[in-house]
C-alpha cells in the first residue's frame, strides 16, 4: 500500500505537488476545467494544514519556442486562484533564483505554482526523459512531495518519479485523486464482484492487445466494439467491405478468439456508408452481409441489444473505448446505447477508464451514473493490461 496525504504531517512543510492541469485550451482560454476541480480536495487539503504548496504540470508538448508561447500555465493558476477564492503566486520559471525565492518566502496555507514542465524538454527532453539533476533539484525544492497526477503516471517523468526518487524515504505520498484512481480500478479488476464485464472499443486491436490478454484471465465477457472489431471479425472469416482493418494482426485476434472460449462477445450488426462523413447515407447490416465498397461505423441496434444482456447482469463494468464514430451524430448511437446500458445499473461497480469514452460519458450528461471516470487515458489503460505505474511504484509504501 501507498503512503497518502494523509499520513503525512504536512504543517509549515513545503509540499511538492505534482498535479495534471494538462487542459484543452482555445486561444489561450481553458475549454474543460474538469482536471483543475479533480484536484482541488487534495489542495484544499493541503491548504487546511498548514503546508506551503509548490504546485506543478505539464501543459502539452513543447518541441518549439512557439509551443511555450502557447502552452505556459499562466491562465491555469489563474483559474486555480479562482476557484480556491485564495491567490495563487505564479512564477513563470522552472528552475532558478526567481522560482527559489519564491518557494523561500512561502507562508503556511499560501500555494505558488511554476511554469509548464515540459518546457524543460527543449533542450534535450530532460523531463521526459527523467533526467537525473533535474529531478534532483525539483526534489530539493521541497520537504514532501504529493503524486496527484494520475494521467501521467504511466511515464517516468523527472516531475514525479525523479522527484520522488530524491525526496527522502518516507516522505512521498499520493493524493486523494490518485487514491480514488487506484481504489476504483483496482477494485474492478483485482476484486471484482462478478460476473465481471469488460466493454473495449477504439480503433485499433494493437491498442488494446495487453488489455484483452490480461482480461481474458480476469473478466467473464468481454465485448468488443469500435473499428477493432473488424480485425476480429476478419479473422472468424467474414467479409468487411472497407472497413478498417489491421491485417498484421489478423493471427493474433484468431488466436484471442481461440484462447478465449467464447468469452469475447462481437456485435452481430453494423452500420455502414461508402464514406467516412457524417451526411453519407447509411445503413444497418449484419455482420454476415457487409457489402464490399461499404465500411462500418458503429455497432448495429441487435448489437446493442445483445451487449445489453450481458451489461445487465453485471456487478462489475469495466469499459474503454467507443463503439463507433461517435464524434459524428449519425454513428455515434452504438456509444450512447452502451453508456445507457451501463448508466442505468443499479449496485454495480462501473468505472470508465478515460479517454474517448470518458469524454463520451461526459458530453452525454452520464457522468454521475458511473461509479468512477477515470482521469487518465493511457495510465488507466496500462492499468488494465496489469503493468506497473512508474509514478505510483517511486512512492513511498505505509
Amino acid at each position: 500500500m501507498k503512503k497518502i496525504i494523509t499520513d503525512l504531517n504536512l504543517k509549515d512543510k513545503k509540499v511538492l505537488m505534482r498535479v495534471d492541469f494538462n487542459v484543452p485550451m482555445k486561444e489561450g482560454k481553458i475549454t474543460d476545467e474538469n482536471r483543475i476541480v479533480a484536484a482541488l480536495p487534495t489542495i484544499k487539503y493541503a491548504l487546511e494544514n498548514g503546508a506551503k504548496i509548490i504546485a506543478f504540470s505539464h501543459l502539452g508538448k513543447v518541441k518549439t519556442e512557439e509551443d511555450k508561447a502557447n502552452k505556459n500555465l499562466k491562465a491555469v493558476a489563474v483559474r486555480l486562484s479562482e476557484l480556491l477564492n485564495k491567490e495563487v503566486k505564479f512564477v513563470p520559471a522552472t528552475r532558478g533564483t526567481e522560482l527559489e525565492e519564491a518557494v523561500a518566502n512561502l507562508k503556511s496555507g499560501e500555494i505558488l505554482m511554476f511554469e509548464n514542465t515540459r518546457f524543460e524538454d527543449l533542450d534535450g527532453k530532460k523531463e521526459s526523459k527523467n533526467d537525473a539533476d533535474l529531478g534532483k533539484y525539483w526534489a530539493s525544492l521541497g520537504d514532501i512531495f504529493i503524486n496527484d497526477a494520475f494521467g501521467t503516471a504511466h511515464r517516468a517523468h523527472a516531475s514525479n518519479v525523479g522527484i520522488a526518487q530524491n525526496i527522502g524515504e518516507g516522505n512521498s505520498a499520493v493524493g486523494f485523486l490518485v487514491e480514488k484512481e487506484l481504489k476504483f480500478l483496482g477494485d474492478a479488476l483485482d476484486n471484482p464482484k462478478r460476473p465481471l464485464v469488460a466493454i473495449l472499443g477504439g480503433a485499433k486491436v494493437s491498442d488494446k492487445i495487453g488489455v484483452i490478454e490480461n482480461l481474458l484471465v480476469k473478466a467473464d465477457k468481454i465485448l468488443i466494439g469500435g473499428a477493432m472489431m473488424f480485425t476480429f471479425l476478419k479473422a472468424q472469416g467474414k467479409n468487411i467491405g472497407t472497413s478498417l482493418v489491421e491485417e498484421d494482426k489478423l493471427e493474433l485476434a484468431k488466436s484471442l478468439l481461440e484462447k478465449s472460449n467464447g468469452k469475447i462477445v462481437l456485435p452481430i450488426d453494423t452500420v455502414v456508408s461508402e464514406e467516412f462523413r457524417n451526411d453519407s447515407d447509411y445503413s444497418t447490416v449484419s455482420i454476415d452481409t457487409i457489402p464490399n465498397n461499404k465500411m462500418g461505423l458503429d455497432i448495429g441496434v441487435q448489437s446493442v441489444k445483445l451487449f445489453n444482456d450481458y451489461i445487465s447482469s453485471a456487478k462489475t463494468v469495466v469499459w474503454n473505448g467507443p463503439m463507433g464514430v461517435f464524434e459524428m451524430p449519425n454513428f455515434a448511437k452504438g456509444t450512447i446505447g452502451v453508456c445507457e446500458s451501463i448508466a442505468k445499473l443499479k449496485g454495480a461497480l462501473t468505472v470508465i477508464g478515460g479517454g474517448d469514452s470518458a469524454a463520451a460519458a461526459i458530453s452525454l450528461g452520464y457522468a454521475d451514473k458511473f461509479s468512477h471516470i477515470s482521469t487518465g487515458g493511457g495510465a488507466s489503460l496500462e492499468f488494465l493490461e496489469g503493468k506497473i505505474l512508474p509514478g505510483i511504484e517511486a512512492i513511498s509504501n505505509k
